[in-house]
């Protein structure tokens, strides 16, 4: 869902203002949608999630008549390149995207590129549904502005088995200490791929002794100093890493297999909920526990968004409202299921780590190139 991309400069135009939410009665919109078919671009990298949306579009189809296509994607920034490409082209109607799973730098990159469709979330009946409590309106600091609509909640956490390890690690400095005192045992996803990114932007809201400038784009001039804690903690964790850092597990899903296959110590999830839908899922031993560091789960909402030029409009409408009703969002929320933390107020819902806001998204892109530039090789 959240990956850096690269614009051609003849795109980078500002964003034409939000258009009004559309006139249009919902009654019209879903006899609109009966009959089209939805390309949903998403990420593909977890059979449980996977499966859910493989749930959500028997559903859908059968309710409404809408067919949803999954179109798996490895980092986002592929589709949202796909967009920059069309607009470039002229094709302002019929493309090739009719929804997205995103948030972040993608979100932000998407909105001021006029790559979206809407406001829109006024327009959906199950926006009466969404808790307002959760920070539903703004994207890693950037205003939504009815552009995309709430889907779920992320909080990055790390899964230990508590027969391995009876007493985890509650900060990055005492992950080092575990790293150092068994050599080969701990690691983190390589960035680009999100779970890695997270793991730089949450070590270094730990590591530095001033968080403000996080929360502000960055300011090249002092990124050096700023980052500087980040790198001497990465050049000190990465000789007793897994496989003495000069390999990195290609996503958070891979570090919970290394984990149960022995080989790591702790796994890294964005889902508070990663241990128990494991165990019930049979993937992670029953003895298995999400834990968050003493100063938050870096903790964000991810969102879904229709592309400018989507050729099934109503059917992406219709089916993000579905995403928004009671039905899918407890389901969605079921350990067995996903155990994707929900939008929604829904009977017995599980609380969440303490949170730790996302930095600014303009973080994300400078963090993960610096991260490519001195380790990447």
């Amino acid at each position: 869902m959240k990956k850096t991309i690269l614009f051609a400069s003849t795109i980078l135009a500002t964003a034409p203002a939000l258009a009004a939410q559309s006139s249009e009665s919902w009654s019209d919109i879903e006899e609109k949608a009966k009959g089209q078919t939805v390309y949903f671009n998403a990420w593909g990298g977890s059979q449980n999630i996977n499966s859910y949306i493989s749930w959500a579009a028997t559903t859908i189809k059968d309710q409404y008549g809408v067919t949803l296509k999954h179109v798996k994607v490895s980092d986002i920034a592929e589709t949202t390149n796909r967009l920059v490409a069309e607009k470039a082209a002229g094709k302002v109607n019929g493309g090739s995207v009719d929804m997205v799973w995103i948030n972040g730098e993608n979100f932000k990159s998407m909105k001021s590129n006029g790559l979206l469709h809407g406001p829109f979330t006024e327009q959906l009946p199950n926006w009466s549904n969404v808790d307002m409590s959760l920070p539903v309106t703004e994207d890693f600091t950037e205003p939504t502005n009815g552009l995309e609509a709430p889907w779920g909640v992320g909080q990055l956490v790390f899964v230990h088995d508590t027969k391995k390890l009876n007493n985890p690690p509650a900060s990055f400095a005492e992950l080092l200490s575990l790293a150092k005192a068994f050599p080969g045992k701990v690691t983190y996803p390589k960035p680009p791929q999100f779970h890695g990114s997270s793991f730089l932007k949450a070590a270094l809201l730990e590591l530095t002794s001033d968080t403000a400038p996080l929360y502000k784009p960055v300011d090249q001039s002092r990124f050096e100093t700023v980052t500087a804690p980040l790198w001497a903690y990465l050049d000190s964790l990465h000789p007793v890493a897994w496989r003495e850092g000069k390999q990195f597990p290609a996503s958070g899903p891979k570090t919970l297999q290394l984990l149960d296959d022995g080989e790591l110590l702790l796994g890294i999830a964005f889902n508070p909920n990663a241990a128990e839908a494991g165990i019930e899922n049979g993937t992670l031993a029953p003895t298995t526990r999400t834990i968050a560091f003493e100063k938050g789960a870096l903790s964000n909402v991810h969102f879904l968004a229709i592309p400018f030029n989507a050729n099934a409009k109503e059917g992406a409408l219709v089916t993000i409202n579905f995403m928004l009703s009671q039905q899918a969002q407890a389901h969605k929320a079921k350990n067995s299921v996903w155990g994707d933390p929900a939008v929604v107020k829904i009977k017995n819902a599980k609380s969440l780590f303490k949170s730790q806001p996302e930095p600014h998204p303009s973080w994300q892109v400078a963090l993960e190139q610096a991260w490519l530039k001195r380790y990447g090789k």
